[in-house]
């Protein structure tokens, strides 16, 4: 094949695999979606009347389950945590935002492993490894630490990866939507976590829906001033990127300020205070609760029966 041809190939490969996730997470999610899916809206449905306790174990269960089993039992976790998602408020659009991030999750993190794992890898993680080769690269992209070839073996190790880090994602994404930052706090005094991390991880959700309402509001006040006005449709999302950028910087500032209301409410709800909280509400278990232990411990023995059937590895394989 010609070189010419070769490395224009090579580098609309590796735009492909760097600019698909974006041009999904800014085309199609966008700020607003990932504001949707990464905040509480009050809504009553089954998910939302499950005590957090019980979603912070089923958390912990998906987690250690999609790390010690063969990767498609994480790929399964990942559609039925997503199918869970039309229990929320606006569950259609809310499953539509999912799935797109588990596709840009899926094909970034698979493309952040391929062209970089070596065959000494590969030969581990697959019996009998005999390389299948998809592509061989310009000897210049080792520079940037790419493997000479990229094999067939490579891409399904990280698609393999990218399954076991989906579920995850997902089953964090559940708890954060359907419970607020109080109940969270709650419950984890409730099983004494120590305030200190309480804390930081109550800033956390908090800054998080902040974090997209100010980038949405700095990328459209860019956009009305002409950023990208006079160019097609299409490179939009490329427009938005070079937006999302410059905001970084209002952002941050925006967010140091919030960080002193937080730091007054904090004071005027008396954090801290005495060693024991007063709650206004009761953590109970209803119904609901028991349903849920039934399937994490339903979870757990399919794991189990994974393991002994032989489909228990930590490193991806191919069976």
């Amino acid at each position: 094949m010609n070189s010419l041809l070769v490395e224009l190939i090579s580098w609309l490969i590796f735009f492909f695999g760097v600019g698909a996730p974006l041009y999904l997470i800014f085309a199609t999610i966008g700020i607003r979606g990932f504001k949707e899916i990464t905040s509480y809206e009050p809504y009553n449905a089954l998910l939302y009347r499950i005590n957090p306790i019980v979603k912070i174990a089923l958390s912990i269960t998906v987690m250690i389950v999609a790390a010690i089993t063969i990767w498609w039992i994480g790929a399964f976790l990942t559609i039925a945590i997503l199918a869970s998602y039309l229990d929320l408020k606006n569950g259609k659009r809310k499953l539509v935002i999912g799935m797109l991030f588990v596709i840009s999750t899926v094909v970034g993190t698979a493309w952040g492993y391929a062209p970089f794992v070596t065959s000494s890898i590969l030969s581990i993680a697959f019996s009998g490894y005999h390389p299948v080769v998809i592509w061989t690269w310009p000897s210049y992209f080792s520079i940037m630490g790419y493997q000479p070839q990229l094999t067939l073996q490579a891409v399904e190790y990280g698609l393999q990866i990218s399954f076991r880090t989906s579920s995850i994602m997902m089953s964090a994404l559940l708890l954060v939507m359907t419970n607020t930052p109080s109940q969270i706090l709650r419950t984890l005094h409730k099983i004494s976590v120590p305030d200190s991390v309480i804390f930081s991880l109550m800033v956390g959700m908090k800054s998080i829906p902040m974090v997209f309402t100010y980038l949405d509001e700095s990328i459209k006040i860019q956009m009305m001033r002409g950023l990208g006005s006079r160019h097609s449709r299409f490179l939009k999302p490329f427009y938005m990127l070079i937006g999302g950028i410059h905001a970084i910087v209002p952002t941050i500032i925006h967010l140091l300020r919030g960080a002193k209301d937080i730091a007054i409410s904090a004071d005027t709800r008396g954090f801290r205070a005495t060693k024991k909280r007063s709650y206004v509400e009761d953590v109970r278990f209803t119904r609901a609760d028991y349903y849920a232990v039934v399937i994490i411990v339903a979870i757990l023995g399919i794991a189990g029966v994974a393991i002994l059937l032989g489909f228990g590895r930590t490193i991806p394989y191919v069976t």
